[in-house]
């Protein structure tokens, strides 16, 4: 494996696009640590670092996460990349029902990049109305993040103007138009998939701080309580099992075999070959995690300010179960996660258009018939298929709040030992890792996984033609290790100095 990630480096192509992918990943890392002017963010960042210690938090360490540290920081990509994200998926789903953005996506390019421009004009609305939001939420910081006291931690927003509010609107949509721009270049001319590439650099930006504080976790000072060496083993031997666990269920298929029949066009005899039509275990990936988290949040918000208000007390009650770490809480998120798994496949999976193209070109699964009784056979394997995805994707959410409340393991670390964050970094990492090994299959390089179906021809065959000297090599890597030093060393000035 390791002799792959040097042969990434005599591939002239594949070279310039892995050094491509990190220069823009790092600019999209720099606009995430610049501040909108007129804020201050450490009374939020303070906050934070309460709510997190004591487990709670978790619409501001959900959203924190996917902007990686830049809604703590208050920066100009505040809002990140999600604004492009929910625009997307609204059309995606938009797609599904309105008949006039479904014809749209069947014209080839000329629709796409229509659904393409569409999907930007709905980023630019939606980092208005939310950046609009979320300023007006910081200049009163008690109707977002509950509990936060000024009294306490002291005002975030410096500057009370209607200037500064247009302002910052204009400075945080320019940030996610940025991201989003560079998530588009990084796809077309990098390696990978840029928006989620974003998504995973930002949920990986916390490892150092994890790093920190697992280190405090076993080597705390004498008369603090501290962890040894069996829960070290049984830490590594989770994470391992967990990761073991997603990679397994996010690449996991059920193939069915389909048959094509035999036809003669002229002289010729076409068809004849058997194929599979491979049906994923987790074919919504992570969004009903997603969507069940965010709509969770609302009812105990809702019922526990109408409690507070009436002096209810049963809704009190009631929205207080409805906080992590309780059953009330996990019964109904993975009753969402359910529902949600179902959803989606339902809007995305069209069994009876599956089973028309098969029909068309002569093409009929072993013992079932075409036409309706091959769409309904597909339906029911995808229905089971969904429940063993959902149970799963339940499972991995609910781990790191096991670990927080259970075992009181820091919500720092606990996060990348399941969740939503995981299971974001796993897929992109696998996809990335596919996409790299196929420029080496291309030019006869053996690939990440050498004991796997598909083998690639020896080495040697293809060292003499791509073939870098060291000093090249380290003339192309001079420039990046220069900027990972400089980056070390103003994190190291800003946290040990200040």
């Amino acid at each position: 494996m390791f002799s792959a990630f040097t042969n990434s480096l005599k591939i002239p192509e594949l070279r310039s696009r892995i050094f491509y992918t990190l220069s823009l990943l790092f600019v999209a890392r720099v606009a995430a640590h610049i501040p909108l002017p007129g804020i201050d963010p450490h009374p939020l960042q303070q906050f934070f670092t309460d709510q997190t210690a004591g487990g709670g938090g978790a619409l501001v360490g959900l959203y924190n996460m996917f902007t990686g540290g830049a809604l703590v920081k208050g920066a100009i990509a505040a809002l990140g990349i999600m604004p492009y994200i929910s625009a997307s998926i609204i059309f995606q789903l938009m797609t599904a029902v309105v008949p006039a953005l479904s014809r749209l996506q069947q014209e080839g390019d000329v629709g796409r990049q229509k659904l393409t421009q569409y999907t930007r004009y709905a980023t630019v609305l939606i980092c208005i109305v939310q950046g609009a939001l979320l300023i007006l939420a910081l200049e009163n910081p008690g109707r977002l993040f509950p509990g936060y006291d000024l009294a306490t931690y002291g005002p975030i927003v410096m500057v009370g103007k209607m200037g500064f509010l247009i302002t910052s609107v204009i400075y945080m949509t320019a940030g996610t138009m940025l991201l989003m721009w560079l998530g588009e270049q990084i796809t077309q001319r990098g390696i990978g998939n840029g928006v989620s590439l974003l998504i995973t650099i930002g949920i990986l930006a916390d490892i150092p701080g994890a790093a920190t504080t697992t280190y405090q976790l076993f080597f705390a000072p004498i008369g603090v309580a501290r962890l040894g060496l069996p829960e070290g083993i049984i830490m590594v031997l989770l994470f391992l099992l967990v990761t073991m666990g997603i990679i397994m269920v996010v690449q996991g298929q059920r193939k069915i075999p389909v048959q094509y029949a035999k036809r003669v066009v002229g002289n010729k005899v076409m068809g004849g070959q058997s194929s599979f039509l491979p049906l994923k275990v987790n074919y919504s990936g992570v969004m009903p995690v997603i969507f069940a988290s965010a709509i969770l949040l609302f009812p105990q918000q809702i019922f526990s300010q109408i409690g507070a208000a009436f002096n209810i007390k049963f809704l009190i009650d009631f929205s207080q179960e409805l906080l992590r770490g309780h059953w009330t809480y996990y019964a109904i998120y993975g009753t969402l996660i359910l529902f949600f798994s179902y959803f989606w496949v339902s809007v995305m999976f069209k069994p009876i258009q599956i089973a028309d193209d098969l029909k068309k070109y002569g093409g009929y699964i072993p013992g079932v018939r075409p036409g309706e009784p091959t769409a309904q056979f597909l339906d029911f394997i995808m229905t089971r298929l969904t429940l063993a995805g959902a149970v799963f994707l339940t499972v991995i959410a609910v781990m790191p709040d096991f670990l927080l409340f259970e075992l009181n393991v820091p919500q720092r670390i606990a996060i990348f030992f399941g969740g939503t964050g995981m299971l974001i970094t796993v897929g992109v990492i696998l996809d990335t890792m596919r996409q790299v090994e196929t420029f080496l299959l291309q030019r006869h390089y053996d690939g990440f996984l050498k004991k796997g179906r598909v083998r690639a021809r020896s080495t040697k065959q293809g060292m003499s033609g791509d073939a870098l000297s060291t000093e090249a090599v380290m003339k192309l890597a001079t420039p990046m290790l220069a900027i990972f030093l400089i980056g070390i060393a103003a994190w190291a000035i800003q946290k040990f100095a200040l």
